[in-house]
């Protein structure tokens, strides 16, 4: 198949500027020591490289700060916006996912059940999120599973949901029938997240190839191509449960994916980091 031909002007809209201005927090200021705050006027110089105006910006942190994701703090007649505990937490629980290797596997499967009545649905639906970004799967009715064994970020998700005193979490082995890879088959859509790596591939390995022969980018346009890079592979923590490669098919798209992220992440590291540190500023 012919590879598709590298455009550098390819020029997309930011149709979300608060999941952008989160990933500004999530993959450049809380990955750094030092000041943990950036300016209101910084946020709006940053999001101005992605064609975002004022208002959108000073709309979108609003936004994010009533949900809890960041808080807003003055310095005389300035404003700030750090992050809060339940974004920070949020940022912990993903990081791995981005920017860590897959860890081997225990052979233990973690098993929640719940009892949720009709009532307090609302509370079932917020748990059932939670679970599913941090990459549990339905077996069941009101039971959910996963290989990975971060019990400690599934107390907190059912803090979060209202819902700690409704659930039991159980670790245990699969004894059949079938295979622990029959089960992850049942209860994942490992044909839908290839496809999905495959299209992060054929978008993405073009941009690589050519920025790493020609290292064209400038210091503005390598922190918009890096936090494009960011956000179309975080979405994977939301689809792909992060499943230890003993329970993959063989040759599975994700590693490629994950191999071209990190050559571009660190292909356009220092030069987006030059662009925010001189534009983050109050």
């Amino acid at each position: 198949m012919q590879e598709m031909i590298y455009d550098k002007s390819l020029t997309r809209e930011v149709s979300r500027p608060n999941s952008f201005l989160f990933n500004i927090y999530g993959d450049i200021v809380t990955r750094r020591p030092g000041e943990q705050r950036v300016a209101l006027a910084g946020l709006v110089r940053l999001m101005d490289a992605f064609g975002v105006s004022e208002a959108a910006v000073r709309q979108s942190v609003s936004r994010l700060a009533r949900q809890g994701w960041l808080r807003a703090e003055r310095s005389g007649n300035r404003a700030f916006y750090v992050v809060t505990e339940r974004g920070r937490r949020r940022i912990e629980e993903l990081s791995p996912r981005i920017y860590g290797p897959l860890v081997d596997w225990d052979g233990l499967w973690r098993m929640l059940v719940y009892s949720i009545d009709e009532q307090r649905r609302d509370r079932r639906d917020r748990l059932r999120k939670e679970l599913a970004v941090l990459g549990w799967a339905p077996l069941a009715t009101s039971t959910w599973i996963s290989p990975n064994g971060d019990l400690a970020a599934v107390t907190a998700a059912a803090g979060e949901a209202e819902a700690s005193g409704d659930i039991a979490i159980f670790e245990s082995s699969h004894r059949g029938p079938g295979s622990d890879a029959a089960l992850v088959a049942r209860c994942w859509n490992l044909p839908g997240i290839a496809a999905a790596y495959e299209r992060f591939t054929e978008l993405y390995r073009p941009r690589l190839n050519a920025e790493r022969n020609a290292r064209s980018f400038g210091e503005r346009e390598a922190f918009v191509e890096r936090l494009w890079l960011v956000h179309d592979y975080r979405k994977f923590t939301y689809v792909d449960p992060a499943l230890p490669s003993v329970l993959l098919p063989a040759h599975w798209p994700g590693s490629t994916a994950a191999a071209i992220f990190r050559e571009y992440y660190a292909l356009l590291y220092d030069r987006s980091n030059r662009f925010f540190d001189r534009n983050a500023g109050p």
